[in-house]
């Protein structure tokens, strides 16, 4: 039950990601490098959740 959970609390942490993000693209003269982390860090955590969802599977 523990994987469950952080697979919950990493998908709410890709979902703010994903919501800063979208504010970010939506601010004129949004910060690219700001941008480029943000994506980074979402898709650092969709490789977290991947995995989990893979060690759960087994």
């Amino acid at each position: 039950m523990a994987i469950e959970a952080r697979i919950r609390e990493l998908g709410y942490r890709h979902q703010t990601l994903d919501k800063a993000i979208e504010d970010e693209n939506r601010r004129p003269g949004n910060d690219s490098l700001r941008l480029n982390e943000l994506k980074r860090q979402k898709l650092k955590l969709k490789e977290q959740i991947e995995v989990l969802r893979g060690a759960r599977a087994h």
